[in-house]
């Protein structure tokens, strides 16, 4: 996973980030066309979402690369609390946005719960490490981080979903569980075939 998926993760992260931030050139309702809803019913929520949850995802992959959290110990520690931060604010607003989501109960359903789980791994992850047990830290942060890659595996859905000649409203009742539900199942299984590690000390 560290030598072929996280560089991938990294570089894809990296670029979805950067185009999220697109609004910052265009403004709120040219960027995001598709979500003139929730600007105009929630516009602090949105502007919370949009702007913290691509930092989160430009970092999430790597704070789980093993060199560089063993080089740079410091620089991992302080894009963590970054990272947790992010999480927690663009969590945040996905929670007050979820109500109203593109494709009704059913897509407001899956995003919320994405929200909150989100937020929930997070914030265990970081109680882990803040009570010295590092073990369970890198645990919970992969969980974390398979729920912030969904930014990625929504957008990677989307496409050919449109392209098969789906509307976006159609596409995103499917993806608001297919961007999440896939990955934390395979985060799961790679933490359940992979040896516990013995505890590490913070």
């Amino acid at each position: 996973m560290t030598r072929l998926f996280l560089p991938a993760a990294a570089l894809l992260g990296v670029l979805i980030a950067l185009m999220s931030f697109r609004f910052a050139a265009l403004g709120l309702v040219p960027a995001f066309p598709q979500m003139i809803v929730h600007i105009e019913a929630s516009r602090l929520a949105f502007l919370a979402h949009v702007s913290a949850a691509p930092v989160a995802l430009g970092l999430a992959a790597f704070q789980l690369m093993p060199r560089l959290r063993a080089r740079r110990p410091a620089l991992h520690r302080w894009s963590g609390r970054i990272y947790g931060v992010a999480v927690f604010v663009g969590g945040a607003g996905a929670l007050a946005m979820a109500p109203g989501a593109n494709g009704g109960p059913v897509a407001s359903l899956g995003f919320g719960l994405l929200g909150l789980l989100w937020i929930t791994t997070t914030a265990i992850g970081i109680a882990n490490v803040r009570a010295g047990n590092v073990r369970a830290h890198r645990r919970w942060m992969i969980r974390s981080f398979a729920l912030t890659f969904a930014a990625v595996t929504l957008r990677l859905g989307l496409f050919p979903m449109m392209a098969a000649g789906m509307t976006y409203v159609e596409a995103i009742v499917w993806l608001a569980w297919l961007s999440w539900l896939p990955n934390l199942v395979v985060a799961e299984l790679w933490l359940r075939r992979t040896p516990r590690p013995a505890a590490v000390p913070a």
